[in-house]
């Protein structure tokens, strides 16, 4: 990594709270050895079965998200 891109990001995390550190180490962390993280999750036989079945199901017996998301506001008030 170049200088200029480490100064860049002590300066910008120089008065961070603890608690924002270790959220960027995480994402630091992630980017760097995804493999360790993608390779501790997988989907079970029945789970990827699932996912498999909806690849052809009929899109018109979903409901499209903007609907959720207004019955949502209209019941919370929002």
């Amino acid at each position: 990594m170049h200088a200029a891109s480490l100064d860049l990001l002590t300066k910008k995390l120089k008065n961070a709270p603890q608690s924002v550190l270790e959220r960027v180490i995480g994402y630091v962390d992630a980017l760097v050895e995804p493999s360790s993280i993608s390779k501790s999750q997988a989907l079970t036989t029945e789970q990827q079965q699932i996912l498999d079945s909806q690849l052809n199901a009929d899109k018109s017996n979903y409901t499209p998200a903007e609907l959720i998301y207004a019955d949502l506001k209209n019941k919370h008030e929002l």
